[in-house]
């Protein structure tokens, strides 16, 4: 029997700010792989770039921004291809220090790769219009290793010596590449007007070798400045597992720090060829020296997202913490794992889900749902971000939909993916305040505490000190309205579905219950 847990009940202060899931790029043939960017000088200020289908250019890169926290969004805005007929891919967008904006992503010829290089251009403008694109690392750079695939890119927005940087990673394209395969590294200590000659990210004795033909690097810069770069290694000589290498600069590239982070073992690949596998290395910007690892791994005999921590700049790393909170062992496939911390050290990591479709494999229905940790605590809250649960499509099978994105900002939870719940498969993005047991959400502040019973209860809940025929509203996590009625000593919850959801009540002052549905 499905039962309600009341889960830390606040009569508050409520303004409601949570938003249901919006078709950002509202195409109609394919948009994918999204990335997006909240300006650390405003957060309202929001950025989101995708691959998404132009008449007559195949993909391009399409980008909107939205200056009211994503209410509303602009036109979108195409970015020409270098050389007619191109085709561009892998985006990535950025702010700096001074609140530019700017794009990571390739443009090659996808047929014959004649052509190809990663650019990086820049807005001034907050995402309105976009300069010249400036060539990062090109083909040419690497005869017949085709050195541009899936470029990352970080700017350090520190306030070290080496503020407004900016690295660019990359790794081998699937294009028939012999050994060795090598992660790369292009670095800009201008502003994005030029980058530095490339070179490769690994090194004699951390080498990525020549097992893993596509060694994805994971960028990411410490609250102290520094540069770090993960990558994935199978050297025997080095180790007899598979591992991850971390690299590290403290002076903008120049030199290269190497260490073993993180082994292999049996349990460590995931097995389903279509799953989105890719790793995620990541920093605390409030602490310089808690850095974070992310995987997707079968240690439980299927997928499941497990985290792992350093508090000492890498020194240490702590043993695996599972993420996904679904029964353990259930044959339910996890994957798209992409996470952040926000400027408090809380943590919020998401994915795409498929336990509610019951059935294992990646041709599932989905939904998206996130991990939230707050600083110092244990454990992670799931949330449901997306508002549907989405039938699987084949499209979904292909490349194009290897990552989503999130940020948090404060208690402010920003996430975009690709899904195909329209006719075509459309950017979704979400905006929802994280949701603990122990601390308010944004605009909240606590009065008082109201009694609900009885508590568990898998029929109705029972509030003390409201009155009968008082107006309440049932919002989902997403301030989606639910039920609206008028309280008459209960309330139904039998056909709520799992999930958190809050019940307000329309007094002079708006006040809110939460509870979870299990």
């Amino acid at each position: 029997m499905r039962l309600l847990l009341l889960f830390l009940f606040f009569v508050v202060k409520f303004s409601v700010n949570a938003q249901s899931n919006q078709n950002v790029s509202q195409g109609f043939v394919f948009d994918g792989e999204p990335n997006l960017a909240v300006n650390p000088q405003n957060s309202q200020h929001i950025v989101v770039a995708w691959m998404g289908y132009k008449f007559n250019e195949i993909i391009v890169i399409k980008t909107k921004n939205s200056t009211d926290g994503g209410n509303t969004w602009s036109t979108a805005v195409t970015i020409p291809h270098q050389i007619a007929g191109n085709q561009s891919a892998d985006v990535s967008v950025q702010f700096d220090h001074l609140g530019n904006v700017y794009l990571c992503y390739i443009d090659y010829n996808s047929t014959t790769m004649s052509n190809g290089a990663i650019y990086v251009v820049k807005s001034t403008d907050g995402g309105n219009s976009w300069g010249t694109p400036v060539e990062v690392i090109s083909i040419a750079d690497c005869p017949n290793k085709y050195c541009i695939d899936r470029p990352w890119f970080e700017i350090d927005r520190s306030t070290g010596v080496n503020q407004g940087t900016i690295y660019v990673t990359s790794m081998n394209a699937d294009r028939n590449v012999s050994p060795p395969y090598n992660p790369y590294l292009s670095v800009s200590t201008d502003g994005g007007a030029s980058f530095q000659t490339p070179r490769f990210l690994d090194t004699t004795g951390y080498l990525a070798g020549d097992l893993i033909p596509q060694p994805m690097p994971s960028p990411a810069i410490g609250a102290d400045g520094v540069f770090y770069a993960a990558y994935p290694s199978y050297v025997t000589a080095q180790s007899l597992y598979a591992t991850v290498i971390l690299a590290t600069s403290t002076d903008a590239g120049v030199s290269l720090g190497h260490d073993f982070i993180a082994y292999g073992g049996t349990g460590t690949s995931v097995t389903d060829p279509l799953a989105k596998k890719a790793s995620l290395f990541i920093t605390d910007d409030s602490d310089e020296d808690h850095m974070a690892m992310l995987i997707l791994a079968e240690y439980n005999g299927d997928a499941d997202i497990f985290l792992s921590e350093t508090f000492d700049k890498g020194l240490n790393w702590s043993n695996l913490e599972r993420v996904n909170q679904d029964p353990v062992s259930n044959g339910i496939l996890q994957d798209l794992v992409w996470a952040d911390f926000n400027e408090n050290g809380d943590l919020a990591v998401t994915w795409r889900d498929r336990r509610n479709s019951g059935n294992s494999g990646y041709q599932q229905s989905t939904e998206i749902y996130a991990g939230i940790r707050l600083k110092d605590s244990t454990g992670f809250t799931e949330m449901i971000l997306s508002d549907q649960v989405v039938a699987h499509d084949t499209i979904l099978e292909g490349n194009g939909n290897d990552f989503m994105d999130v940020e948090l900002v404060g208690d402010t939870l920003y996430a975009v993916w690709g899904d195909k719940r329209a006719s075509s498969l459309n950017i979704y993005m979400v905006k929802t305040n994280i949701v603990d047991g122990t601390s308010s959400v944004s605009n909240i502040q606590q009065t008082n505490i109201l009694e609900a019973y009885p508590n568990p209860t898998s029929d109705v809940i029972f509030l003390n000190d409201v009155e009968p025929g008082e107006n309440f509203s049932i919002l989902n996590l997403q301030g989606k309205l639910i039920i609206q009625g008028n309280y008459d000593r209960s309330i139904s919850v039998s056909e709520l579905p799992s999930g958190i959801y809050y019940v307000v009540l329309h007094r002079a002052e708006q006040t809110i219950v939460r509870f979870v549905v299990e």
